[in-house]
Formats: structure tokens, sequence, C-alpha cells
């Protein structure tokens, strides 16, 4: 079992940046995909960034490409998602979460173990 808890949050100007923290517990997530997801106020949650264990292969939206970076630590059990040129339509919540090896899919799909969510919102 995995333990993730987000942060780094907060309210920006449009154009501005943050980073945006994921660290886990219970276990080491150096095999672990990791990904980043969204939810904004009366939408489904979005895929937004994803990284294999490794940091070979990423997937980013295309919402976000070119803006948002995401890399992590695996010796501290922690994954980044570096947000730049931050736009009204960011604003949402952000969730990471991580897919364990072995599951079927693109990597965008069968995350697992969300934390509690860091609150981004960018103001006009």
């Amino acid at each position: 079992q995995v333990q993730l808890v987000e942060s780094g949050g907060g309210l920006v100007q449009a154009g501005g940046s943050l980073r945006l923290s994921c660290a886990g517990s219970g276990r080491t997530f150096s095999n672990y995909a990791m990904g980043w997801f969204r939810q904004a106020p009366g939408k489904e949650r979005e895929f937004v960034a994803a990284l294999t264990w490794s940091g070979g292969m990423a997937n980013i939206a295309d919402s976000v490409k070119g803006r948002f970076t995401i890399s992590r630590d695996n010796a501290k059990n922690t994954v980044y998602l570096q947000m730049n040129s931050l736009k009204p339509e960011d604003t949402a919540v952000y969730y990471c979460a991580h897919r364990p090896p072995g599951l079927p899919g693109s990597l965008s799909v069968n995350f697992r173990s969300w934390g509690q969510g860091t609150q981004v919102t960018v103001s006009s």
C-alpha cells in the first residue's frame, strides 16, 4: 500500500509558476508509474501528466504540454509537477496517484492510491 500527500498549491497570477510535490510513504515507488490529475469545479477528473518509474517515458496532456514538466526523485519517494505560464483554466484541485506495474492501458489510466489533493488557483 502506498499513501500519497500533495503539496505546493496556492494562488498565483496568470503567467506565474508553481511546483507541486507528491510525497509517498508505505513503500518506495521506484517501480511505479506516477501521475498527476486535476479536477475543476463541475468537471470530471482530468489527466495531466505521468512518468514511468525510470523516468524514461512521459505522457503529457496537450492542454499543458510545453508549460508543465513532470519529474521524480525515487530516492526521496517524491514526484514533482513544475507548472509554468499558468493560465486561469489551470485552476483545479491537483491530485497525484501511482500505477503499479503489470496493469494494462495507456499511461493515463489505471492509477490508484489518490492523495488528498492540493488547490491551484490562477487569477487573470
